[in-house]
């Protein structure tokens, strides 16, 4: 045999099959498109790290000229005025009260709208009524804001003798009304993701309908429930334009709902759209303030992680 016919030989068998070809192919393009997947994943990382390094970084160079001691005790906060305070304590008050506002609206309506779309409303009615509930999520906040500001204030004011224009009350409701799809709808999909075996369980012992939805269905769907408190909580924290609208952006110290005030938010859109230099301690204010929204939002969310993690082991 001469070596060219051998040669032939070896390449006839190092030759590689049309369906290793086709599998190398498949397997080059999912490493391909893992990647990519594994960038849109990182990017909210890089996005949510990057914030928080601008918020560090700047509120660093507000604290080179304010005391902490002085930021988190102070009960003023005149950041734009000649005798400068910077008290977080009236912007953290507003934001507190106007969400807790907020969720005495929400959660109880949101949970007993969740109840009834899961248990009890039929599928023609479900599939109706979602849908519109949802659609409050495409409203524009600015819009919400000048419904509290001239329908929600002044129908307040009949009920209320002496309530001011600009309170913390209105919008608070206002905010709640706007929180209730995000709290009924994932507390209703997690309510519908119990297995039908316990309910049939529950059927079988006796139990009512509404028994049925109390006693078992809410237990078991706990964790889902308060991951949907969570989300309205950082909804109604977050919020901005309601309050910078119909609460008078007037940073005052109180719990007061019936008093106007401002939020935190409130005030970091109304500095925005001010004419302060770059670098100045009014501008950088901004910064200090956005960094306590979110160590407020994150202390919120561990909060609720650790309840979920309890109930879910509970139940």
């Amino acid at each position: 045999m001469t070596t060219a016919t051998r040669v032939s030989e070896t390449k006839s068998e190092l030759k590689i099959s049309p369906r290793l070809a086709k599998n190398v192919r498949r397997n080059f393009f999912e490493r391909v498109i893992e990647f990519i997947l594994m960038l849109a994943a990182l990017s909210a990382v890089f996005t949510t790290l990057s914030i928080i390094v601008i918020l560090l970084y700047e509120s660093l160079s507000f604290f080179k000229h304010v005391s902490v001691i002085d930021f988190l005790t102070d009960t003023q906060w005149t950041p734009l005025f000649e005798d400068a305070h910077y008290g977080i304590l009236p912007l953290v008050s507003g934001t507190l009260t106007t969400s807790g506002i907020a969720l005495l609206v929400a959660v109880p309506i949101g949970t007993i709208g969740a109840i009834y779309l899961s248990e009890f409303a039929s599928h023609r009615v479900r599939e109706t009524v979602k849908p519109i509930l949802e659609l409050l999520v495409g409203v524009p906040t600015v819009v919400f804001g000048y419904f509290a500001l001239l329908f929600v204030t002044p129908l307040l004011q009949k009920l209320i003798p002496g309530l001011p224009g600009f309170n913390m009350l209105g919008p608070g409701i206002v905010i709640g009304i706007m929180i209730i799809p995000y709290i009924s709808s994932v507390a209703e999909d997690a309510m519908r993701a119990v297995p039908m075996s316990m309910r049939e369980g529950s059927y079988a012992m006796g139990a009512t309908r509404f028994q049925t939805a109390v006693r078992v269905v809410t237990p078991a769907a706990i964790s889902g429930i308060i991951a949907a408190y969570i989300l309205g909580i950082s909804r109604a924290v977050g919020e901005t334009m309601v309050v910078a609208i119909a609460a008078g952006q007037q940073p005052n110290f109180t719990f007061d709902p019936m008093e106007g005030a401002a939020t935190i938010t409130a005030y970091i859109v109304q500095v925005a759209m001010g004419d302060l230099p770059h670098g100045s301690i009014g501008y950088q204010s901004i910064f200090a303030a956005g960094l306590v929204l979110m160590l407020m939002t994150l202390a919120f969310n561990i909060l609720g992680h650790i309840s979920r993690k309890k109930f879910r082991e509970a139940y």
